[in-house]
């Protein structure tokens, strides 16, 4: 059987540790041809956006890669995008399931032509939209979202078997704003990359990472991880408060892409040994990293790394979002409730100084990886066929 995975409205890197990414390889794992129509645009190791020049090739995951060209203009920060060729690139590929990232694209309709030609055809499509990220203001609420996506969703429902929101908030996102029906609606969680999560768990990872940077075994190191842009700030206060805290031997290592405007910021923060911003990594490099860790600590706004970093089952302190918690397997986490030193040092504090807390905290987390393993969220992604 082939699936054929679609992501116009977002951006599609290969080698990335997205949900599209590994979706996708882990259904070649799965047994099933594979392939992914995508825009032809992607991240650089800035994070910036950038066109990829090859429109066909096979990826290092096995998936095969179909890249469109825009119509008009090329420009993929334009909220109106038309793509080139996706009715000739699905009569071409023939798929038994179409698996959707994001529905928030006018070619929706082309794939509609094609269900309504190809019955059997199953369709399941995620949203990775909520009020954190989308709908932030008038006119992306009731235009944007309200009819012109909305129109979307509702153009491909009567052909879609499940909408999968990626956070519980996602979920709601698709049931109130979009008005799609609540049986239809459900949450599949995003999570690790298993063979990723194997490897780190060898005791030479951890010992290696430590080594590079001169944490010692006995140090208590804390990691955190990600973009550092003007939405995530609180990074700053996280190594503001490790910098402050009098153990010498609770440690940070900080490590992503930096806006030119923080740069000088976070140089400031960082002593080279108590405090360390190790710069961009890749993401499977990321696995590593985590896994040298005693804590990871996200203060700022959700990314992939949260589900990442419970696949791994390692304790956590997240920011507290509404419609996020689905990490918190009861009591591997902390989460902060405000953007201020003050928290982070209390929370810091009763984690670090207390080794009965924290073994509490990683023998939950050790007992939820199974939830967060792509092997078997792959499988959820496409029940219905599996059985």
């Amino acid at each position: 059987m082939k699936i054929v995975h679609i992501c116009l409205s977002g951006v599609v890197t290969d080698n990335f540790s997205y949900q599209d990414n590994l979706l996708s390889k882990y259904h070649v794992k799965l047994g099933y041809e594979v392939t992914f129509i995508a825009s032809q645009w992607v991240y650089d190791t800035d994070g910036m956006l950038k066109p990829f020049e090859d429109n066909k090739y096979i990826n290092d995951d096995g998936v095969k890669m179909i890249r469109l060209k825009m119509k008009g203009k090329n420009n993929f920060n334009k909220k109106y995008k038309r793509f080139l060729g996706i009715s000739e690139a699905l009569e071409a590929e023939k798929p038994d399931i179409i698996f959707i990232h994001g529905c928030q694209f006018p070619d929706i309709d082309k794939v509609k032509k094609y269900a309504i030609k190809n019955r059997e055809l199953k369709i399941y499509v995620d949203n990775h939209a909520d009020f954190s990220n989308s709908a932030t203001n008038f006119l992306s609420k009731f235009f944007l979202h309200g009819l012109l996506w909305k129109r979307c969703a509702h153009l491909i429902e009567p052909y879609t078997t499940k909408f999968y929101g990626v956070l519980p908030a996602r979920v709601d996102f698709l049931k109130n704003v979009y008005k799609l029906p609540v049986e239809k609606c459900e949450l599949l969680v995003m999570g690790g990359d298993d063979e990723l999560v194997k490897q780190a768990e060898a005791p030479q990872v951890r010992q290696n990472i430590r080594k590079r940077y001169n944490i010692k075994e006995s140090d208590f190191l804390i990691i955190t991880g990600g973009k550092i842009d003007l939405f995530k700030t609180q990074t700053l206060l996280l190594m503001e408060s490790v910098k402050n805290i009098k153990d010498r031997n609770v440690k940070l290592i900080v490590f992503g892409s930096v806006i030119p405007e923080l740069k000088a910021t976070i140089n400031a923060l960082c002593d080279g040994i108590k405090v360390q911003y190790i710069g961009w990594i890749p993401s499977n490099e990321s696995y590593k990293y985590f896994a040298a860790a005693d804590l990871v600590v996200f203060p700022g706004r959700h990314s992939v790394f949260w589900e990442q970093v419970a696949a791994q089952g390692i304790p956590m302190v997240c920011k507290y979002w509404d419609g996020t918690t689905h990490i918190d397997l009861s009591g591997n986490m902390e989460f902060l409730k405000h953007d201020s030193i003050e928290e982070i040092n209390m929370i810091l504090d009763k984690i670090t100084k207390n080794d009965d807390v924290y073994k509490r905290m990683k023998k939950v987390a050790e007992s939820g990886v199974e939830r967060f393993s792509y092997y078997n969220i792959a499988k959820k992604s496409i029940e219905i066929e599996m059985k």
